[in-house]
């Protein structure tokens, strides 16, 4: 489960903003998984098999299609067309990308799983539990802090995140944040709570694998339906959240300098750039 999210991640986060990570997800992803799960030689000889395939994959197909998608993103900010109804296709579009690999590297771990000891799969269901307890205590620390100062952090993190893909705001950029902000729901207890639950459903495939014939469908079925695991009240916040982001990034898009256009449309193509160079190695 763990190892599946790691692998997604880098090879989005890796093929969309750093050449060396992307080149280096190998090493990187033994090195995340150390923490969780330590695998035999023979164990490792198959996993660097699947490895190698979902790499080779993931450069023909999938680069191509986030660069496609990223030229059309430039295209719509060129001619002003970043409406509400364009960013929510392309955060769609974002999203098709990572339920693609998702899919793609859910066979190769559920079958891999099969073959992980008694005390392989109680070290993983560990280092998890671990994770959870941890981001519990961060949440308890962040509880403190009063209504206010929460609100202040968040609109400070939103605030930096555009602008650094835009640069220095003006006056109405910045009341149109602060006017966004506090609509955005937390989801940090829902997301404890989903991770707790999809991680509780899948120790209990485990516990069958033994005398289970339909182990890997079920594993496999647990990978690629994560929303089965999230409560309504997490849903209807992330879908809230998507919403009011979408109808921010609109309004701010209509109020883009010429700088802030030329800045934004630089970073996208550095980018492409990357991805470009990806796809030729």
């Amino acid at each position: 489960m763990k190892k599946s999210v790691i692998f997604a991640l880098l090879v989005l986060l890796g093929g969309c903003s750093s050449k060396l990570a992307y080149n280096n997800l190998d090493w990187l992803i033994y090195w995340y998984m150390d923490d969780y799960v330590e695998l035999t030689d023979k164990q490792e000889n198959v996993f660097d098999h699947h490895l190698e395939s979902w790499i080779d994959w993931h450069r023909d197909t999938e680069l191509t299609r986030y660069i496609a998608q990223l030229n059309t993103l430039k295209s719509d900010i060129s001619n002003d067309q970043l409406t509400e109804q364009t960013i929510n296709q392309h955060l769609e579009q974002a999203t098709s990308h990572w339920i693609r690999v998702r899919e793609k590297l859910s066979p190769g771990i559920a079958s891999m799983a099969t073959t992980l000891t008694d005390e392989q799969v109680v070290r993983l269901f560990a280092a998890l539990e671990k994770d959870n307890k941890e981001e519990e205590e961060e949440y308890l620390e962040d509880s403190d802090k009063s209504a206010q100062e929460k609100a202040e952090e968040r609109l400070e993190d939103i605030t930096d995140d555009i602008e650094d893909r835009i640069g220095s705001l003006t006056n109405q950029q910045e009341a149109i944040i602060a006017r966004y902000s506090p609509q955005f729901a937390s989801t940090y207890q829902d997301w404890i709570a989903y991770q707790r639950a999809i991680q509780d459903a899948a120790r209990k495939v485990f516990i069958t694998r033994d005398s289970n014939p339909d182990f890997t469908q079920d594993l496999m079925r647990i990978m690629n339906n994560p929303d089965v695991y999230r409560s309504d009240a997490y849903l209807q916040k992330r879908e809230q959240n998507r919403r009011l982001y979408a109808s921010m990034a609109a309004e701010l898009s209509e109020t883009l300098t010429s700088d802030q256009k030329r800045k934004l449309l630089k970073k996208i193509q550095d980018i492409i750039d990357d991805l470009n160079d990806l796809v030729d190695d």
